[in-house]
């Protein structure tokens, strides 16, 4: 499940952007009951976007922001209250790991589901059936 956390430049301290994504994957884990679970940690990948400054915007004007976006299979993030939960905890994490200066209201978060059976896995092919039996084997 790819995450793509896409951050103003200045919003997390370099040194802090691992943190924020060990934390943010933890958290997806965790709140879809996964926490440990062999077949899914591993596929639970990121790719870090840093914008410099006068990249990024807010109703047409430049801001710092942060952005938080999954692509997942139709039943992943497809809870209420695990949408609820995640995104409370991956905003907190920001909020934290930016030392409590990027305002929440500027950390955004959405989720991208994917066709069922185009969820490539172990280069693999699997509709939503088919990956929840492997994740059940981990």
């Amino acid at each position: 499940m790819p995450l793509t956390l896409t951050l103003t430049e200045g919003v997390i301290p370099e040194s802090k952007i691992k943190d924020a994504v060990e934390q943010i994957t933890a958290a997806f884990l965790k709140n879809h009951g996964l926490s440990g679970n062999k077949v899914m940690t591993p596929n639970v990948t990121a790719q870090v976007d840093i914008l410099p400054k006068n990249r990024t915007f807010s109703g047409g004007k430049e801001f710092l922001g942060a952005w938080v976006e999954w692509k997942v299979p139709s039943f992943a993030l497809a809870d209420r209250e695990v949408q609820k939960a995640f995104f409370k905890d991956a905003t907190e994490i920001i909020y934290k790991l930016s030392g409590g200066k990027q305002p929440k209201d500027n950390i955004y978060g959405n989720v991208v589901h994917t066709v069922d059976g185009a969820w490539n896995l172990d280069g693999i092919a699997m509709t939503n059936e088919e990956l929840g039996e492997a994740i059940k084997k981990g």
